[in-house]
């Protein structure tokens, strides 16, 4: 099914422009302002990827659309929200939507904890006000989360998961399983290891490559 024949069967999608190549495309993001940027990986001139490389951090949300499946890997150390092979399903598609909308109302969150610059968590049924900038790193612990700073750690009955949806993303990293870490807190990286502080953090073999293209290296 055509792309524009699928958008026109999902409700709060507005096609902003149907262009017919990466140079064109490229007008339109630089122009419009665009928050789901359905992409082609195989485009005359310059392929998908070339475009999103191009686009660098400001790039809008990118689902990749394509007829092969060997692209997948390299697609998504993009960080796109999805990858489509064609022919694509109408429930295929909303999959892709929803996963995209979900990433917009998170990011839209995001803003606004980080304008508030604090968050409430709740530590032996008592509220309590933290600094985001006061959080050092968060480690998982069975049903609990501790929640490092540098004058206490407080617990937290939640997943780790459920807090990273909550913080910033620009500040914050997941770098283990069982745990994230605030990025500008980071001392130092030594095999495999990070230490903040005197606390000596592991990073998994799955998050190092994005812990790298996050770190400002000279």
């Amino acid at each position: 099914m055509a792309l524009k024949q699928l958008l026109s069967q999902v409700q709060g999608l507005d096609l902003v422009a149907e262009c017919n190549d990466a140079a064109e495309a490229l007008d339109v993001l630089n122009s419009s302002q665009v928050d789901l940027l359905l992409l082609d990986i195989e485009m005359p001139g310059m392929t998908g990827f070339d475009l999103v490389k191009k686009l660098g951090n400001s790039k809008p949300l990118i689902v990749f659309t394509t007829a092969k499946k060997d692209y997948a890997v390299e697609a998504f150390e993009l960080n796109v929200v999805d990858y489509l092979v064609k022919p694509i399903a109408l429930p295929r598609f909303k999959q892709a939507v929803d996963k995209a909308q979900e990433t917009l109302d998170s990011n839209k969150q995001e803003v606004k904890v980080e304008e508030q610059g604090f968050v409430f968590v709740k530590d032996n049924g008592i509220l309590k006000r933290i600094a985001i900038d006061d959080i050092l790193f968060l480690e998982a612990m069975g049903d609990y989360v501790k929640v490092h700073t540098p004058q206490k750690f407080h617990v937290v009955h939640a997943t780790l998961k459920s807090i990273e949806e909550k913080l910033p993303s620009s500040k914050f990293i997941r770098v283990h399983r069982s745990y994230i870490v605030a990025i500008n807190k980071i001392d130092y990286i030594q095999e495999g290891t990070i230490s903040i502080g005197k606390t000596t953090i592991p990073v998994a073999d799955t998050h190092k490559s994005n812990l790298n293209k996050r770190l400002n290296l000279l």
